[in-house]
């Protein structure tokens, strides 16, 4: 659901300021006949009062759910509520597409100004409010892809195949892939997008590649199915050049956004080709092609 037209904001308002007072009949009373609220109509108010009980603010039996008291505290939470409830599709790309108040979409600056809520503050709940999609998005993506490519290793690899990352952590790396010859060390990012290559490194994932050999940055595109329809291997010598340095013993970065070039990449996981089953993966073997 988009977020929702400045009426059912404005009318979610109300009833926020008037269900702890007089109760929801009450107030769908008030709004039927009093002049001062009379601007919207009956059908706006339902539309707003079914609007916050999908979104949680009141409860089945029509108690609210949000503290009453300061207005713009109350405009906030009715704001972030439109804009996590609606997930408009700008919410994904929200640190790239919204890196300041002046950027807002026109959706949101409009519920801004319908609810009398300042940009700034508009710009801080948006912000909040693509951080916390954000890290559910990439946890689900992420454990989707882990799955999958541990299943992918076990069909075609002739090797023992764990995925440590769910004892763990603290291993900087996700999958292991393990042979009398050949190591292998996975850490996985997973993606559902089409022409994008964004992923995020921790500082331990970082240190474990300079010095782990058997270590792999490995990429993998996922269908919306959740399975695997490319992988890909990044460059090592790109990743150290692009990663953050620490300026002062006093400061030290824990967590950086790349996002990789084609140039940087490289189809499947050759380091894998010894230890591929016939009939060989074309997967992991490189024969289908990043990005598809």
């Amino acid at each position: 659901m988009p977020v929702p037209p400045d009426a059912v904001l404005r009318g979610a308002m109300r009833w926020l300021e008037q269900i702890p007072q007089v109760g929801p009949a009450r107030a769908r009373a008030m709004f039927a006949v009093h002049e001062a609220f009379c601007d919207l109509t009956p059908t706006q108010y339902a539309a707003s009062y079914g609007w916050l009980q999908e979104v949680g603010l009141v409860d089945a039996v029509g108690r609210s759910r949000v503290a009453h008291g300061d207005p713009s505290a109350l405009a906030a939470e009715v704001f972030r509520a439109a804009v996590c409830g609606g997930r408009p599709l700008w919410l994904r790309d929200a640190d790239v597409l919204i890196r300041s108040p002046d950027e807002l979409p026109e959706d949101a600056d409009t519920a801004a100004g319908a609810l009398g809520l300042d940009t700034e503050s508009a710009f801080a709940i948006v912000r909040a409010a693509w951080g916390r999609v954000d890290a559910a998005e990439r946890a689900r993506i992420g454990a989707a892809g882990e799955a999958a490519l541990t299943h992918l290793l076990r069909e075609y690899v002739n090797a023992e195949v764990q995925r440590v990352s769910l004892q763990s952590d603290g291993y900087g790396y996700d999958i292991a892939v393990r042979s009398n010859d050949v190591n292998v060390h996975i850490e996985l990012k997973s993606t559902t997008r089409t022409q994008q290559s964004r992923f995020y490194l921790s500082r331990n994932e970082y240190e474990t590649m300079q010095r782990d050999p058997a270590w792999q940055l490995v990429l993998a595109r996922l269908t919306e199915d959740m399975q695997i329809a490319a992988v890909a291997v990044v460059d090592r010598t790109w990743l150290k050049a692009v990663a953050p340095a620490d300026r002062d013993s006093r400061g030290r970065w824990e967590s950086a956004r790349a996002e990789c070039p084609r140039d940087a990449l490289t189809n499947g996981v050759p380091a894998l080709l010894p230890l591929l089953r016939e009939p060989k993966s074309p997967l992991l073997g490189g024969q289908c092609p990043w990005p598809v």
